[in-house]
């Protein structure tokens, strides 16, 4: 049974036609791809993406709890605005986090484009910046646990960004290749019957 979806349709669509004017080159509907592709399923479901979510999934709670003790030891000694950004940092990476994690499980074991594409931007866009705000600001304080913590979540979203990006990228060929086989198809069964009404009318 396919689990439900948490994206709305328009951002759906929005999200499949990013990922098909990123990643695919030719868009006519006269290419010859589709003479390339055979109907028969094949498993696009990234392994090294899954493993990486995987251990990603048990990470994230023991990232969770140690930043938030580590925030909590060092918050007199910041700065006000310091405070401020970094309770909002570690909150938007906190619940941001979740739904990346679940956007990526259901977009690679399910093969769908725009879940996979939402993981991939959040982890881009939201996830990577704050995480190197976080590793890289001198007026941080780093604690002795803060550093090996945020490196091993950076490495982990390193990695999986490029995963997803390889497992996006023949996603979307795959769709593209089928969206041309059915339309290939389909033009095939319709050329016999505009043939024979052509030849009717000759005689």
């Amino acid at each position: 049974m396919a689990a439900h979806t948490p994206l709305p349709p328009n951002l759906r669509r929005g999200l499949v036609a990013f990922s098909g004017s990123l990643f695919i080159t030719n868009k006519t509907q006269d290419s010859g791809t589709a003479h390339l592709y055979q109907p028969a399923h094949e498993v696009l479901a990234s392994l090294p993406l899954q493993v990486m979510l995987y251990f990603n999934v048990y990470y994230f709670p023991v990232w969770c709890l140690a930043e938030g003790m580590m925030l909590q030891l060092k918050y007199h000694l910041l700065p006000w605005h310091y405070q401020f950004l970094l309770v909002t940092a570690f909150l938007i990476l906190s619940l941001a986090e979740g739904s990346r994690l679940y956007l990526g499980y259901l977009g690679n074991l399910q093969e769908k484009v725009p879940e996979l594409a939402g993981f991939l931007l959040l982890s881009f866009l939201i996830q990577l910046p704050l995480l190197l705000f976080l590793l890289t600001d001198s007026q941080v304080i780093h604690l002795p646990l803060e550093m090996p913590m945020h490196s091993l979540f950076l490495a982990f979203l390193l990695a999986e960004i490029v995963a997803a990006f390889l497992a996006l990228k023949t996603m979307t060929k795959q769709l593209a290749a089928q969206f041309y086989l059915q339309h290939f198809q389909e033009g095939r069964r319709g050329q016999p019957g505009g043939t024979g009404g052509r030849a009717a009318e000759v005689q």
